[in-house]
């Protein structure tokens, strides 16, 4: 962890690559005051539990604000001097971006705004999905698409990213 206070940290990874608990860890350090945004929907059972240990591993000294769609307010609503925002994840907001039929390059331009006039720390979390090999269907090839942009445009306004992988820090981008 870097002694300097981060603005802007994107942690990014794969799926259980533990990226989640590294910008929990971070988000701790930064601030007492805590908000978290969850973007993900409980669609099913599996997507319920998951969210369940989500909120199990944080514990109660954070305050959750479920933000589905409306990432952006959501983030400037709650940014503060004093209080961090950790947002998990950018993925499950692309995603929901693409089901609801959204314009996801305009709120992809919010989202940057937000955080880039966030008025306190904000620690953004997403998946790496452009690793893998093509998707064989044009529905998966866009939400990849969205998804890499999204990515793409956080770690440009980011001060600091880290990469996550089996459970290490990868440093991408040094904060200035």
């Amino acid at each position: 962890m870097t002694s300097s206070p981060v603005q802007i940290l994107f942690v990014l990874g794969g799926a259980r690559s533990g990226k989640s608990r590294y910008a929990q860890g971070r988000a701790e350090a930064l601030s007492r005051s805590r908000v978290y945004i969850a973007t993900a929907q409980p669609f099913d059972a599996e997507m319920q539990e998951r969210i369940a240990c989500h909120q199990a591993d944080r514990g109660a000294g954070w305050q959750t604000i479920e933000a589905p769609l409306k990432l952006p307010e959501a983030i400037t609503v709650h940014s503060g001097p004093d209080r961090v925002v950790l947002v998990d994840c950018l993925t499950l907001w692309a995603s929901n971006l693409l089901l609801a039929e959204e314009d996801a390059e305009a709120a992809t331009d919010r989202l940057v705004d937000a955080i880039r006039s966030a008025r306190g720390p904000v620690v953004l979390v997403a998946n790496e999905v452009g690793l893998g090999i093509v998707p064989d269907n044009a529905l998966a090839r866009r939400f990849r698409d969205i998804a890499g942009r999204i990515n793409q445009a956080t770690a440009a306004a980011a001060h600091e990213c880290v990469a996550v992988l089996a459970g290490l820090p990868l440093v991408l981008k040094h904060p200035a």
